[in-house]
Parts: structure tokens; sequence; C-alpha cells
């Protein structure tokens, strides 16, 4: 009985599959010699699997990649932008809808009997405007923590906190959410300020590679360099920032106008309005609903904002790329804790930013003048509350489009459309300190449309400019998240001030708002006088960053995440020479060692290529 074969041939065992390889190549001594036609034409799959791509163009391949990283940054700023967009959006709108309700005196007893809605909403006021204030001790902290992305999408996920708690409208609620909202406040903008100009100066590098391709990759780009990419993404940003206001007024237009009464019945006992005009909406009526909207309704309102504000969540984290490298945000934090606490303070030494601080406060004023007293003060209180939606509106949409007339930077000089906002608001506000429209007279509707429109304008000139100017003049990415939370929270303060007077006279009013544009207006020029003049800027010093483990990316001497401080001028000190002896960590690849696979990776084979 013969005996069957083995199931898997025996490496080395004689017969059909013992004398050639998978490949198709023969093993034995039969091999064919090399210059055999047999043997080249079995070792020619061998070449297709691992040979080099015949029609392989390393250019095309490498412009192909930088474009596509491009893209991705393109689609970083649009996401960015769509998310900030929906997240103030429905958190506006659903503030301005919740007040309105809790306003009516019928609505508060029908509903919620003597819970005490407006000593709720007075604490949740209180929340939003006063926990700002102490922004400036975390901001930088919580950044640096959680890193740019993931700081924006925690800060997006408290303003869903914020609408969720709607949906059981108590204390316990509504009060902490508005604390925590006031908490992320700060963080959100210096985060998305901080992230739009990193994008820009991604967008710069990916743009220019064969410069640092042939220059070398330590070389810094110019100074400046990025600045028409960076103009152009804050136009993008803030042309989908200001149409948020528009889109929070989608649920006043389409659901609670249906149950309002109408200005004959709200402004029935308003005696003077704008600059006549004494706190917000002096002798407005109680009863501003004519019947009260059902509970499912309102439901079904607050889960649609609830799902907007979900998709903002999704967004930032599914399409917003990471602002940094993995090795640049080790770096960033590892400065030391009490550096990055103590660094936002220690930039009050540089004069360009104590020029601008007016400029800051001035920010904060002008945008909850237009929602308070141009909406309220001369709109509401002579048009009735019907309209606000598209007074507000007519703001939105003024400011979007404005936003796009920031892209002039590119050709006209750097103060102009600062400056030209400045001048649109101070116009604007001489006007308004003059004309008291008459309540419950619609004939110059227009007007109050056309300045809702003007002061919008001025808005989105203000806010491109800053952002945009705070991005050229502190390009240095480890101070960036510095620099825009103290751009933030000077708007914060501004904003706890506007909180604080609110019962003042529109005139009073409109005065502050005159001298402190102004006084932003001059200190603003007086800077640009005194860079043009080469006045050097005081700033503090970074320090280098003090790694406790030495990791992979440590052992080439090339620092590919130097900052500009330290490629430029060092840090101001000599570093020490390394102590004699066996040093701990893993050593450089030498002769005497196999380089590691990341080593490979960066370098080839080790040292023969060396």
């Amino acid at each position: 009985m013969e005996a069957e074969p083995p199931l898997y041939p025996m490496a080395g065992a004689a017969g059909p599959q013992g004398d050639e390889d998978l490949l198709g190549v023969p093993d034995g001594p039969e091999a064919p010699v090399s210059g055999d036609p047999e043997c080249e034409a079995r070792a020619s799959p061998l070449d297709e699997l691992v040979g080099a791509y015949p029609n392989y163009n390393e250019e095309e391949e490498e412009r192909r990649y930088y474009r596509r990283k491009r893209l991705g940054v393109l689609k970083n700023v649009l996401a960015a932008s769509a998310g900030g967009m929906l997240t103030y959006g429905v958190y506006l709108g659903l503030l301005q809808m919740q007040l309105i309700l809790h306003y009516d005196e019928t609505y508060r007893e029908v509903k919620y009997g003597n819970m005490g809605l407006p000593d709720i909403d007075s604490k949740m006021l209180m929340g939003i405007n006063v926990t700002p204030i102490a922004a400036l001790l975390y901001t930088p902290v919580l950044i640096r923590f959680f890193g740019t992305k993931w700081m924006m999408f925690l800060a997006v996920g408290i303003y869903a906190l914020f609408v969720s708690t709607n949906y059981w409208e108590r204390y316990y609620t509504l009060v902490p959410s508005a604390v925590a909202l006031g908490m992320a406040i700060v963080p959100l903008w210096a985060s998305m300020g901080n992230y739009i100009t990193r994008m820009a100066q991604k967008y710069h590098e990916y743009s220019h590679y064969k410069e640092q391709d042939g220059q070398g990759m330590k070389q810094r780009p110019p100074r400046g360099s990025h600045a028409p990419y960076l103009l152009v993404f804050q136009a993008i940003f803030y042309s989908f920032f200001h149409l948020s206001f528009a889109c929070a007024q989608l649920p006043m237009i389409y659901f609670l106008n249906h149950y309002l009464y109408d200005l004959n019945h709200t402004l029935y006992n308003v005696q003077s309005c704008g600059t006549n005009s004494h706190g917000i909406l002096s002798g407005f009526n109680k009863t501003v609903l004519r019947t009260l909207p059902r509970s499912g309704n309102l439901i079904v309102v607050e889960s649609v904002l609830m799902a907007v504000a979900f998709l903002a969540m999704l967004l930032v984290l599914g399409l917003c790329g990471a602002a940094y490298r993995p090795t640049e945000e080790i770096d960033l934090r590892s400065v030391g804790w009490g550096n990055i606490f103590q660094l936002p303070f220690k930039h009050v030494r540089d004069y360009r930013l104590r020029h601008l601080v007016p400029f800051f406060i001035y920010s904060g004023f002008e945008v909850l003048f237009a929602c308070t007293g141009i909406a309220l003060g001369y709109g509401v209180c002579s048009v009735g509350l019907e309209r606000l939606a598209y007074l507000l509106v007519a703001y939105s949409l003024g400011a979007s489009a404005a936003s796009l007339l920031g892209l002039l930077g590119l050709w006209l000089p750097r103060p102009v459309p600062l400056v030209a906002g400045a001048g649109v608001h101070l116009l604007l506000t001489f006007i308004l300190f003059f004309w008291a429209p008459v309540p419950r007279v619609l004939q110059h509707s227009w007007i109050l449309y056309v300045a809702a429109a003007l002061w919008g304008v001025g808005s989105a000139l203000n806010k491109t400019g800053l952002s945009t100017l705070l991005g050229i003049l502190y390009e240095d990415k480890e101070r960036q998240d510095f620099i825009f939370t103290i751009y933030h929270w000077w708007q914060a303060v501004a904003i706890f001030t506007v909180y604080l007077g609110s019962s003042l006279h529109m005139k009073a009013k409109l005065a502050v708002l005159l001298v402190t544009l102004v006084a932003a207006a001059v200190s603003y020029l007086r800077m640009e006088q005194k860079l043009r003049r080469g006045v050097a800027p005081r700033q503090p010093r970074i320090p280098r960053p003090q790694h406790k483990v030495r990791g992979y990316r440590y052992l080439e001497e090339d620092n590919s995440d130097e900052s500009d401080a330290e490629g430029e001028h060092g840090d101001g000190a000599e570093e020490e020479a390394p102590p004699a002896g066996p040093r701990p960590g893993p050593e450089p690849a030498g002769l005497g060692r196999r380089p590691c696979p990341y080593e490979q990776a960066q370098g080839g084979d080790g040292p023969e290529e060396q």
C-alpha cells in the first residue's frame, strides 16, 4: 500500500513543488542563471510587485498631496464657521424666546404658578454675564490642556447642555447651566480665533511647500506672509457667524409671532422711545401673548433647537481637524502650567495690546447695543415686539455681507477697514443721539431697518479687522491662545458693564459708547504710528518646553516644532553641556546600533545614509 503524499511539502523536499517558491522562481540546483530568458520571464512578476512604478511622477504626486492638504484646511474653516453659526443661532434664539415667554404675566401664572420665573431669569442672566469675568484665570490652561479643537468641541457641548435644560425649566436646571455657559464663552471664542489663525498659517505652508523644500524645513516663513489667507478666512468665519442672528429669529418668525399681541396693545403705556427712553422698554405691557402656546408645540421647537445644537457638535467633532500636530501640542503644554497661568498677565507689557484694549472694550459695547439699544430701545419701543425679528435679521444680513468687505484689506492699507467701521458707528451714534422715534408710528420703520443694517456693517468691519490684526501682529503659535483670550476677556468685561448699566438713560449709554469709540480709534492709530516708527514691543519670553520623558520625537537633532522665538533669537540662555557617562533613554542611531523603525521611516536605513 503506497503512502499518501504529505498535505504540506516539507522545506527542502524534492518534488514538483519543492524546487520553486511561491512566486514561481526555482529553488533547487536547477535554478536558471542570470541572463537566462526563462529566469527573466519568471522574475517579471516579482519586479511588478516590488519594483518602482514606471509612470510614477514624484512632483505630480507631491502637488496632489498638498492640494488635498489645502482642501482639508478649507474644510476645517467652513466646518468651524458653520458650527459657530449654528451654536450661537440656537443659543440666541432659545434665550430670546425664553425671555419673551417668561416676561408675560399670564404665561408665568398659568404655567409655573409662584415659582418665581423673573427671579430665575435674572439669576440666569447674571450667570451668563458675570461668570466670564474669571475666564482670564482658566481659559489658557483649558486650551492648552484639552487642545484647541477639543476646547471648541467641549464649549459647543456646554451650549447644547444649556439648550437641553429648557425641557425642564427649574432653578436647579437653568441657573447651573447658565453658569457653565458663562464659563465656556471666553474659551470658545479664544479657541475659535486661535483655530482660524492656525488654519491660515497651515494654508500658507501648504501653498508654498516648494519654497520650504528649497530653503529647508527649519527656515521660518517671512513674517506676515500668511496675512492674505488669514484675512480671507476671518472674513469667511464672521460672514457665517453674523448669520447666526438671522438663524436665531426663525423660532420667532415661524412660531412665537403667531401668539403675540400687536403694537397697539403692547405699546399702550409707552410714552418715549429712542434717545428719550430710560432703561429697557419702560412702560411696556406686562402681557404680550394673545394665547398661550401649547406645551407640545414648545417641546417640538426645543427639540429642533436641540437637534441643531447636536449637529453643531458633530460638525466640530467630525469635520474640524487638529490645529496643531501632536508634538506641537506636547510642546505647548510642556512650558509649565504655572507659566501658562501667568503669561496672559505678562503680555500686558506689550504696548500693542495696551493700545488695543479700548477697541476690545468697544467691541463688546457695540454688539450689546445692537441687541438692546437699537433693537429694543429704538425698534420694539416704537414699532412693536412683532417686528423685533425682522430688525435683527436686517442687522444680521448687513453684518454678514459686510464681513466680505474685509477682503478690501488685501489691497488697502491695514488700518482702513477698522477705521472705516469705527467711522460708520460714529456717524450712526451721532444720529441716534438726536433721534427719538414716536411710539406706535410705522412711517419711520424703514429708518430703523437701515440703521440696523448699517450698524451691522460697522460691527462686521470691527470684528473682522480686530481678529485679523491680532493674527498678524502675533503669529507665533505659542502666543496666539493668550492673545485671543485677552481680547475676548475684555469683550466679556464690556458686556458685563453693559449688563450692570442696563437701567441708564439712553443718552448716557450713547455718550459712553461715543467716548469709548473715539478713544479706541485714537489709541489704535497711535499704535500704528509707533509700529511705523519701528518701536519694538516688549513681549514676555516663552519658556522652552521642559520634557520629562524622552520619547521617539527627541531622537533627531532637528526640532520641526521649534517656535519663532527659539529659531530666530533663542531663549536667552545657553544650554548646559550634557553630563559625562551613559545618557538615559534611547541613544541616537550610529554605527553600532540598528536604527529603529521610526528612524528608518524618517531618515532611511540608518548609518549608510548619513
